[in-house]
């Protein structure tokens, strides 16, 4: 692209949005809070200055993509398209790389305004966007998903930092098992470092929620997105500068400036599913469980154990001597051999102040367990690691804190904040995918005006789930949805592989494309085959296993590529006919 042409192009664009009114409802709303520019909390529902700015940038590069596909669109008509994908552990991280590469391939990439992820899903958009030039280079991050890991040192000198760390806690070492075991690198750049960069590749929006606030708060204090400029609830409109995300606040002041989050933390809260208890609830054998109920004892017990599990297998994820990994296996056996054991009869004949006492005696008895192998194994560097992850990590499974960052909204008084948020000096950000496994939250509404949203469906579960309760959400919220026939949903076992809901007016259309469907199963056993052998919560694929999924991914967006192109130019004419009824 030629600099002049491409800084004509930005005038032209800008000029557009100014005329439609667009970009104007961000300036007045600047404008209209001087009073407040000062302050480093912002409330609106409108775009920040520097998203606004990258958007416009972006929409040259959608412009030149629309019409070499043969898409008639002119600067005041570019259709907005997010890319929403669903979470689903290293299934949905796979799956998103697989079905970007092919979307490069055949040349729709560039058509992505935005490209939003929840849970899995935003472990690869962490590690694509390390690279600035990803978008044009596809080749190099599927190549990184079957690269060597990372080295046991590395991934102890991290943690030996971050527990150094005020709000040091288990989604830390998530972190370090999803960067170093899946994506196999770790990334310590900041994101807020993309804040600056061209427009090359589409904005990213990563979402979570807020633990306290999901169990016990209402919905606008539920969602919390985070891109390279803001982080903060989408539907209070209340945000910082993501820079100061875990910068101490209090009633709207900065009391402390600390040092932003990598991406290698950032990915550990955004996708720490284990870290709320209905997850953990999947894990319990049934003889734990007491008659039409599930035991909060047990729980504590199985999530002790579920969690040391995942450290024996990042550990041997990132050696190769012998005898540690024989090692690491007598100690993955103890540990199952006492979870497995078959104690039903004497938990039956207990009360529940008793099977407490009992499931309390057993954890510990787990904890010394790790100790007693911890002691016995020979001295050398393979103990020394073992003996500083377990002085790290055992303390931080008793206390099962996850994602905890300082809250900006403590005490804040400009407006009305639910008090999960307000009274609490912490936040605890987790994994999205708990209320809606799909980013749809962030691009309801006005505020990016999204024409087309393509989502790619990894989720495990129900499918359709992630579209009913999005449209749930959307009618608690106020925003337009689009409408989902019930009679498709009844095709949940067993689905096609593209579906469109298509919008009207405000409504976005929604392409909805499942991972496992009608053309790569041939019944719905095997569908439910497949999903049970990709399922979320299993040790790191195979390279068997990730060349099957991104084979799988790329001719799902191959087979659609004739529906892609046919919804991304019906959104160009519909973002024609909002900018004609704009003139009117």
């Amino acid at each position: 692209m030629q600099t002049g042409n491409a800084g004509l192009l930005v005038l032209l664009i800008r000029l557009c949005l100014l005329t439609s009114g667009t970009l104007t409802k961000a300036v007045d709303n600047t404008e209209g809070n001087e009073a407040a520019s000062e302050k480093l909390i912002r409330h609106s529902h409108s775009l920040c200055a520097g998203e606004q700015e990258y958007v416009d940038r972006r929409k040259i590069v959608v412009l030149e993509s629309l019409n070499s596909l043969g898409i008639n669109c002119t600067a005041d008509s570019i259709p907005h398209i997010a890319l929403l994908a669903s979470g689903g552990g290293q299934r949905a991280a796979v799956g998103l790389v697989g079905f970007l590469y092919q979307m490069e391939k055949e040349g729709l990439l560039d058509t992505l305004l935005y490209l939003g992820g929840v849970s899995g899903s935003t472990w690869s958009m962490s590690s694509l966007y390390s690279d600035p030039q990803w978008s044009t280079n596809m080749d190099r991050a599927v190549s990184r998903l079957s690269g060597p890991g990372v080295e046991l040192e590395q991934v102890l000198a991290w943690l030996g930092d971050r527990a150094k760390e005020e709000h040091f806690s288990l989604a830390d070492i998530w972190a370090v098992l999803t960067s170093a075991v899946i994506m196999k690198q770790m990334d310590l750049r900041h994101l807020s470092d993309e804040a600056s960069r061209n427009a090359t590749n589409p904005y990213p929006i990563y979402s979570a929620i807020e633990k306290k606030c999901f169990s016990d708060g209402p919905i606008e204090g539920k969602w919390f997105e985070v891109s390279p400029h803001e982080a903060g609830f989408t539907e209070m409109g209340v945000f910082v500068e993501t820079s100061l995300l875990g910068s101490k606040f209090q009633s709207g002041e900065l009391l402390e400036v600390t040092p932003e989050m990598d991406m290698v933390r950032l990915q550990g809260i955004l996708g720490c599913a284990l870290a709320h208890e209905e997850v953990i609830r999947e894990f319990i054998p049934p003889w734990l469980n007491v008659p039409g109920q599930v035991d909060s004892a047990a729980e504590e017990y199985l999530r002790i154990y579920r969690t040391i599990d995942k450290l024996v297998v990042l550990t041997r994820s990132t050696i190769n001597d012998p005898t540690a990994l024989s090692e690491l296996n007598k100690l993955q056996k103890t540990l199952t051999d006492k979870v497995t054991l078959n104690e039903s009869a004497l938990l039956e004949s207990k009360s529940l102040e008793e099977r407490k006492s009992i499931f309390q005696q057993w954890s510990l008895e787990l904890l010394a367990a790790v100790e007693t192998w911890s002691q016995s194994l020979e001295d050398g560097a393979f103990k020394t690691h073992v003996s500083l992850l377990t002085k790290q990590v055992l303390p931080l499974i008793l206390k099962w804190e996850w994602g905890t960052t300082k809250n900006f909204l403590y005490q804040y008084q400009g407006l009305t904040i639910p008090p999960c948020l307000q009274s609490k000096e912490k936040l605890h950000l987790v994994d999205a995918g708990l209320l809606i496994n799909v980013a749809y939250p962030p691009f309801l509404g006005d505020k990016r005006d999204i024409d087309l949203m393509i989502a790619p469906e990894f989720s495990a579960g129900n499918m359709f789930e992630t579209l009913t309760l999005a449209r749930d959400y959307a009618t608690e919220v106020r925003k337009p949805f689009p409408e989902i026939d019930n009679k498709i949903l009844e095709e949940r076992d067993w689905p096609k592989d593209c579906y469109v809901f298509e919008g009207k007016e405000k409504e976005p259309t929604i392409i909805y494309m499942p991972l496992f469907n009608r053309q790569n199963c041939k019944d719905a056993e095997e569908f439910k085959a497949r999903m049970e052998e990709f399922s979320t919560f299993q040790y790191a694929f195979s390279q068997e296993k990730i060349e099957f999924m991104l084979e799988t991914v790329k001719a799902n967006m191959k087979n659609n590529k004739d529906t892609l192109v046919r919804e991304i130019n019906k959104a160009a004419l519909r973002r024609q006919n909002k900018r004609k009824s704009l003139q009117h």
